[in-house]
């Protein structure tokens, strides 16, 4: 039988209240009033549809961060799930539920890790803040990105950030995501002219002039990469042309397109190459581009090195330092100049039925969220 911490309780509670993006169903008020019996200062700030928070303690010293978000995906077939995704248990020492890992229990070891070094140093050093969204896994229009607009125009200032997305592989702690590569997409649509297939002389097929293009994008090598970030990739996810019939050839194809790229590269650099490789091919087209962000990244520092020695005492592992995997809200807190990083539970379910996390972890993460604090704030 697992013992019920402070931390699994209040993961079980975030959990069972089923906040799918944008909703936040309570999660954020139950986040607030533990934090305002800590002496935090809440400000709350909704935009649209997307509730949001920002909570400080302190008013002067260096800002440590705690960022996250309470709203989840869908469950998909609750029918599939072992238990069902709203109603969390742990079963066997293994805590099942929608946002388990991804990232209610990142928010509950935030928590009661804030609580406990507060209890031991109420006089601590410097300033402890959160910002909450329930937009991270929706639109990221009215969430974060608005609350760091609204922080940057009045000055505020935050040093360090970690963010709860769950980073670890194998074992609480052994990844440390301490950058991301940048994102952005393309909506290509290629024009051609509908016809008969029997008269080909009489109709341009879009598909047969866009394939060699795509072709060519996908076998571009667009660069090396760095030290701390991989080369950057091109990938079509997206292709739709025709009418549905076999005997119709299409009048356009639409294809969609993404980039994730490092820091040898901008988006404008990207950008011109794709509009040069088009052109040179002789289409006719229109594309609209999406910006996601650019990549960020935190060097091995104070930050870092604080990190590192939490994970090392609590649980005997060295981790890894990685710019791996898609994006987050991290790269908005990095455009205020911010060393961010990212840090959390074990990946492996996150978005599958049967989300889930060991429960054993979550206090782990707890205690190393602790310790950090500990490393920069103690007296």
């Amino acid at each position: 039988m697992t013992q019920l911490t402070p931390t699994l309780e209040l993961a079980l509670d975030l959990i069972s209240r089923p906040s799918v993006t944008p909703e936040d169903a309570g999660c954020q008020e139950l986040m607030i009033e533990r934090l305002e019996k800590l002496g935090f200062t809440i400000e709350r700030m909704p935009f649209g549809e997307v509730k949001n928070f920002y909570a400080k303690r302190g008013d002067k010293g260096p800002n440590l961060c705690f960022a996250g978000h309470t709203d989840v995906v869908p469950s998909g077939p609750e029918s599939e799930w072992k238990i069902a995704p709203f109603q969390p248990e742990i079963i066997d020492g293994i805590l099942y539920g929608r946002g388990a890992a991804d990232m209610k229990g990142s928010l509950a070891a935030m928590i009661t890790a804030v609580e406990n070094f507060i209890n031991e140093h109420p006089d601590h050093d410097g300033q402890i803040s959160f910002l909450i969204t329930s937009d991270e896994e929706g639109p990221f229009v009215d969430g974060t990105t608005r609350v760091v607009d609204a922080l940057m125009a009045r000055n505020e200032q935050v040093d360090w950030c970690i963010v709860g997305e769950p980073s670890s592989t194998h074992t609480v702690g052994d990844i440390i995501k301490n950058g991301r590569r940048g994102s952005f997409s393309g909506d290509l649509t290629v024009y051609g002219k509908q016809g008969h297939v029997a008269y080909p002389h009489l109709a341009v097929n879009p598909i047969h002039l866009a394939a060699p293009a795509l072709a060519e994008l996908a076998e571009t090598h667009w660069d090396e990469g760095n030290e701390f970030f991989p080369p950057t990739s091109f990938q079509v996810s997206n292709i739709q042309a025709g009418t549905g019939a076999t005997n119709v050839v299409p009048g356009r194809l639409n294809a969609q397109f993404n980039f994730r790229f490092s820091s040898e590269l901008t988006f404008d650099d990207l950008k011109e190459t794709v509009l040069e490789i088009l052109d040179k091919h002789q289409l006719e087209y229109d594309i609209a581009w999406t910006y996601n962000g650019l990549p960020f990244l935190t060097k091995p520092g104070e930050l870092v090195d604080a990190m590192v020695d939490a994970i090392e005492s609590t649980v005997n592992i060295t981790p890894e330092l990685s710019t791996s995997g898609g994006t987050s809200d991290g790269r908005f807190i990095a455009k205020m100049g911010t060393q961010v990083v990212e840090l959390g539970p074990i990946n492996a379910t996150i978005h599958q039925i049967n989300e889930c996390v060991d429960a054993e972890s979550l206090n782990q993460l707890s205690t190393i969220y602790q310790r950090i604090l500990s490393n920069l704030m103690a007296k």
